[in-house]
């Protein structure tokens, strides 16, 4: 209403209708070239919010995509971890059971030679027991016949006059060597006694010497196991360093797409709120190309009204 009434004030200072009506006329030109520059703006708005929206798509993708990645490979850093974690509880474990099979076998041997040693030690103290008494029964003998000798001698002096004497003797005799007899027989016993537990003991001897050699070769087999083990360690190691440059590499891709998660989301961000304000300024726009038009439109009726009053004072003037 304003711009008409000033518009109208502006045509009331002219003179002549022709004047008037050059006004109008230049007045609806410079309207008419304003909407179609707004229109051209409007479609331009139009195509760059379609790429706007275009891009926002394309960002919440990526966005997704960058998610989805960042998911994974945490998942496979957590499976990493435990396949590490499981292999050194195995690798401590093999190591604490190796241990104590290989102190108990050297305990073993230990109490075992042990045994020999105190075996040997109360085979040796029989030994000398015996090689005494068979030593006190060698001198008790020799005092037998040296008695018996003189005791001889003595009944031949006087086997005349002492013939009980001599019965006595000869029953003492019988009785001596019945005691030399039974010394002999368990001198015999104890000697086959000290050869059987001789050979006993070499047989033990034999047997030990068996499992001493058994035991290297436990031994051999242990240590064996022990460098199969460090080799494993070793690889176990190298497994270990290989997956934590491996984890390092996905670590410094994780860093790098949050990075570029963090420049696509604040280009996200401008852009909406780019696409806001194209927005805010399209219905601003809409608002002026609608009163543009109210205003053509009554700009056109006064055309016409001028138009016809041109035309009444043409045929006045007629």
């Amino acid at each position: 209403g304003k711009e008409v009434l000033l518009l109208m004030q502006a045509l009331n200072t002219l003179s002549t209708p022709e004047e008037k009506l050059a006004a109008l006329c230049k007045k609806y030109a410079d309207l008419l070239e304003e909407s179609r520059n707004v229109q051209k703006q409007m479609k331009i708005l139009q195509k760059k919010q379609a790429q706007v929206v275009k891009e926002k798509v394309h960002l919440q993708s990526e966005h997704s995509k960058a998610i989805l990645a960042r998911s994974k490979l945490e998942s496979l850093c957590r499976e990493l971890q435990r396949h590490n974690k499981t292999l050194k509880e195995e690798s401590m474990q093999q190591a604490r059971e190796e241990e104590e099979r290989r102190k108990e076998a050297t305990a073993h041997f230990q109490i075992t030679l042990n045994e020999i040693q105190a075996q040997l030690e109360q085979h040796g103290i029989h030994n000398a027991k015996l090689r005494q008494e068979n030593i006190e029964l060698g001198e008790k003998l020799k005092k037998l016949i040296e008695q018996y000798a003189l005791r001889e001698e003595h009944i031949d002096k006087v086997f005349k006059h002492k013939e009980l004497q001599q019965q006595l003797v000869d029953a003492k005799l019988q009785q001596t060597t019945q005691l030399i007899k039974e010394a002999e027989e368990k001198h015999q016993r104890e000697r086959e006694f000290l050869l059987k537990e001789a050979t006993e003991s070499r047989h033990k001897c034999e047997q030990m010497k068996q499992q001493e050699a058994q035991l290297k070769q436990q031994l051999s087999l242990y240590m064996d196991k022990f460098e199969e083990f460090q080799t494993t360690m070793a690889k176990s190691n190298e497994l270990f360093t290989t997956f934590r440059q491996e984890m390092e590499k996905m670590t410094k891709k994780i860093k790098k797409l949050e990075k570029e998660t963090i420049v696509w989301r604040t280009k996200w961000e401008n852009n909406n709120k780019a696409l806001l304000q194209m927005a805010e300024e399209k219905t601003v726009r809409d608002k002026e190309y609608k009163g543009f038009q109210i205003k053509l439109e009554r700009l056109e009726k006064l055309c016409r009204a001028l138009q016809t009053e041109r035309n009444e004072l043409n045929e006045k003037v007629e």
